[in-house]
């Protein structure tokens, strides 16, 4: 049967801290090395002297101008040096000791002050975490004095602090957008649905009206809903990435929206190369294609051409969408993969289709723009009022990730 463990008591709490155990530290250090030199010093002072104490004395007669005067003690001149050693090493002894003693309080002191202005950065660091809050991340350390490793740490902090900020404040954008964009749609399903519910003349064609409506909004909730879950999807940490290949999910995306540009009388040119594998997650990277082209189709102008390429330059992968809409100005190219940003196309558009009930929900470029990210991937655009858009998505290729520099600055489809 073991035998219960015994319960040691608790330390004091300042005997719990890293300043007293750095204090302990230093004293310990500088009291062995400096009982080890005086320790040396006595040691050698042992072995090249011989020392005791005088025990022997001898009688003499003293005499002065033929007359004795008496009897006096002598010793050996060997003796006198001995003895004269003796007291030089109980000297030395003592006075060690005393040294050692005074020096370990003294190193208790000096080192508790050492220790506490080493740790001083890291109670800084300590009091500003204390004080943010999951509400408020507006606090930094923004710790002074010399590039060390405590700076560095203050930094990285402060660098991750930033980093999620941005994040909280970009989710709480999400959650205010999201909010009003679905309450949009309920407020038009609740007003048609009480208009024709509460009226008694109401006839079938207003029937019919009202359910047209209440259909298109609930088809705009359903795509918001649908790009809300793939951008979570996409912020999740683990995916089932696999070997993808680009022109696959190119051609699959282009045969998808095939036929709607039909229907619109658009020319769907495929420009195409085979063998291009990437990690990543295959639908994912469908919906980004699929989102490009649908603000291809839906965006071109009749009998014009939407071409959809992919290919390869030096160690990237790109997959592109050119389309010969109404462009975007240069004040709207760095707007338009904001969340819920719709532009002047946007309106356009609208008007001239004439469906102000389904509208986009202005997810579909911020989710392509998160799906190529988190594929260690890039988004170009390349526009201009009039000219037309061509979005391309450029994805480190074998051997590529991270630290795969930055792909070209040119468009593939030009």
């Amino acid at each position: 049967m073991p035998s219960p463990r015994i319960r040691r008591p608790p330390l004091p709490g300042f005997a719990q801290s890293i300043r007293f155990r750095l204090t302990v530290l230093y004293s310990a250090l500088l009291f062995a090395l400096t009982a080890l030199v005086l320790g040396g010093t006595y040691l050698g002072v042992v072995r090249s002297t011989e020392a005791e104490p005088i025990t022997e004395t001898h009688q003499a007669q003293k005499y002065y101008g033929g007359v004795r005067l008496g009897d006096v003690e002598v010793v050996k001149v060997q003796q006198v040096e001995r003895a004269v050693n003796y007291e030089t090493r109980r000297t030395l002894r003592n006075y060690s000791l005393g040294t050692l003693g005074g020096l370990l309080v003294a190193s208790l002191g000096i080192g508790w002050v050492l220790a506490g202005r080493a740790l001083k950065p890291v109670r800084a660091i300590a009091r500003t975490a204390e004080e943010i809050q999951a509400t408020d991340l507006s606090r930094r350390i923004r710790l002074s004095g010399p590039r060390d490793e405590l700076r560095e740490l203050a930094d990285t902090v402060d660098s991750m602090l930033d980093r999620l900020d941005s994040a909280f404040q970009a989710q709480r954008r999400l959650i205010d957008d999201a909010s009003h964009e679905l309450r949009s749609p309920l407020a038009i399903i609740r007003a048609n649905l009480d208009t024709v519910l509460s009226a008694p003349d109401a006839d079938e064609p207003d029937r019919r009206r009202a359910v047209d409506v209440v259909d298109r909004a609930t088809t705009r909730m359903t795509r918001l809903v649908e790009d809300l879950l793939a951008t979570a999807r996409r912020s999740a940490p683990a995916l089932d990435d696999a070997d993808v290949d680009l022109a696959v999910v190119a051609r699959e995306a282009a045969e998808e929206f095939g036929s709607l540009a039909s229907v619109r009388r658009l020319t769907l040119e495929q420009r195409i190369r085979d063998g291009l594998v990437l990690i990543g997650d295959h639908d994912a990277l469908r919906r980004a294609v699929g989102n490009l082209l649908s603000n291809a189709v839906r965006l071109a102008p009749e009998n014009s051409t939407i071409t959809v390429g992919a290919g390869s330059a030096g160690d990237w992968l790109w997959v592109a969408v050119a389309d010969a809409g109404p462009g975007l100005a240069p004040h709207e190219q760095d707007r338009v993969f904001d969340r819920f940003y719709r532009g002047a196309q946007d309106r356009r558009a609208r008007d001239r289709d004439g469906r102000t009930g389904d509208r986009r929900t202005g997810l579909g470029l911020a989710i392509v723009r998160q799906i190529v990210e988190t594929h260690h991937g890039h988004v170009r655009l390349f526009s201009a009022e009039g000219a037309g858009s061509t979005f391309v998505l450029w994805f480190p290729g074998e051997g590529g990730g991270p630290r795969a520099g930055a792909p070209p600055e040119t468009d593939p489809l030009g």
